[in-house]
């Protein structure tokens, strides 16, 4: 992209003091914006004639000096010919860092973004799980694949990244690729990752996700209710492959371990606590962080069943868990001869421990973080009872102290209806 204007100029700065040598410093002005910088030369200043920009007189330091200027105004014009055969757009600070040696870095997009993974890679199961490894992989996939669609190459070099980049990966992964917001903003939080790795290894200068702003929906994913849950525990499956694949879940539900804790389940994280009870004692696999729960008698009864199981024995492991993906598709076909309308799939089964079996029965919210290994309690918080829950809790308290008394007159009545509306109206509130 050719510039408006462009102004190039030498000229000796005036030092503090009175010397006459004085450094000789370039000028590059570009679209009006000016940017100079030192040719670390210096010279007299009554033999310097500042309307031709070079050094008078004809003797042989005067002939250098002016052989190098010309020299150096040659280069930058060869170097301002070149970015416009580019059409790249051509800014003073980039004739500055040309003259200064400060190359432009030639890093790629999707080099540095495999380097990226690779390392994730070399850290599983240390540092990463091998879920957030997929995650950067698939991440890594879409923009190779959004590469191809839009300009039909391969990668591209960082310094070509900008807002409208970021514009259009985001409205090809929801168009093109059919994929849900909040979905495909953590496929972009991906990506940021490493451009923001970039940014550190000042590959580039400006971040492009400086003004993109994405904004994640609000999605409420229901637990199993109580109804469900016994349901799911009391019906009859013939089919092995399907019972096996439901006391899994119904032990998720019981303890609230997530798939990948649940599948690597040792008969060593089994422990006897300070209440001379049996815990699960560990860590979680995907943040490191410990969790204590404790076994309570539907979890023990399905541990107990699997004792001696193949697959336990062959593994060394509580239960013979098979793949999160075949899990979940059977456990669709579960749903479905329980007659559950909710989706069944592992992570509904943490959800549920958290607000159906713990929540639910008042146990404090605090614990419950505790038992499920999150940081902070906000992240428990999202697996709080449902607006119909605690209202019906609420609500059933009220019954039990109206049974068996009289009909309460009816200008009174209203206005304890009046009273309870607004109770409620703050519940909702608290809730929202």
């Amino acid at each position: 992209m050719l510039e408006q204007n462009f102004g190039l100029s030498f000229f000796l700065k005036t030092p503090r003091n009175k010397e006459n040598a004085r450094l000789i410093y370039l000028r590059v002005t570009v679209d009006g914006t000016p940017k100079e910088t030192s040719t670390k030369r210096k010279w007299d200043i009554s033999r310097w004639n500042q309307k031709a920009e070079r050094a008078t007189g004809n003797k042989e330091d005067s002939k250098a000096l002016n052989y190098f200027l010309d020299t150096l105004e040659g280069k930058i014009n060869s170097y301002r010919t070149s970015l416009a055969v580019e059409g790249r757009t051509i800014t003073a600070q980039m004739v500055i860092d040309y003259i200064l040696g400060k190359t432009v870095s030639r890093a790629k997009v999707m080099e540095e973004f495999k380097l990226h993974n690779s390392e994730i890679f070399a850290l599983v199961p240390r540092e990463y799980s091998k879920v957030t490894y997929i995650r950067y992989e698939t991440a890594k996939a879409h923009v190779q694949e959004f590469l191809k669609f839009k300009y039909r190459i391969d990668d591209l070099e960082f310094r070509e990244l900008n807002y409208e980049f970021i514009k259009d990966f985001e409205f090809y992964l929801k168009t093109v690729k059919n994929i849900s917001n909040n979905t495909t903003l953590k496929y972009i939080s991906n990506f940021k990752k490493i451009v923001l790795r970039a940014i550190d290894k000042e590959i580039i200068a400006v971040d492009p996700f400086k003004r993109f702003k994405g904004k994640k929906e609000k999605i409420i994913k229901r637990p199993l209710t109580r109804q469900e849950l016994l349901l799911l525990e009391m019906h009859p499956l013939i089919v092995e492959r399907l019972a096996v694949v439901r006391d899994v879940f119904v032990f998720q539900c019981y303890t609230g371990l997530a798939y990948i804790d649940v599948y690597n389940l040792k008969n060593s994280d089994i422990k006897v606590g300070d209440d001379d009870e049996l815990w699960i004692i560990s860590e979680r696999q995907k943040t490191g962080s410990s969790f204590n729960v404790p076994l309570l008698p539907q979890a023990l009864r399905i541990i107990e069943r699997y004792k001696g199981h193949p697959q336990c024995l062959l593994r060394n492991t509580v239960l013979p868990v098979i793949s999160n993906q075949r899990m979940n598709g059977y456990l669709k076909e579960i749903a479905d001869l329980c007659g559950i309308e909710s989706t069944l799939n592992t992570h509904k089964a943490r959800r549920t421990f958290g607000s159906t079996v713990t929540l639910n029965n008042n146990v404090p919210i605090h614990v419950v973080k505790e038992m499920l290994g999150h940081s902070s309690v906000k992240q428990t918080e999202e697996y709080a009872l449902t607006e119909q829950q605690a209202i019906g809790k609420e609500m059933r308290v009220l019954r039990d102290k109206f049974k068996g008394k009289e009909p309460i007159p009816v200008d009174v009545s209203l206005d304890i209806i009046k009273r309870l509306e607004n109770e409620i109206m703050e519940l909702k509130k608290r809730l929202v």
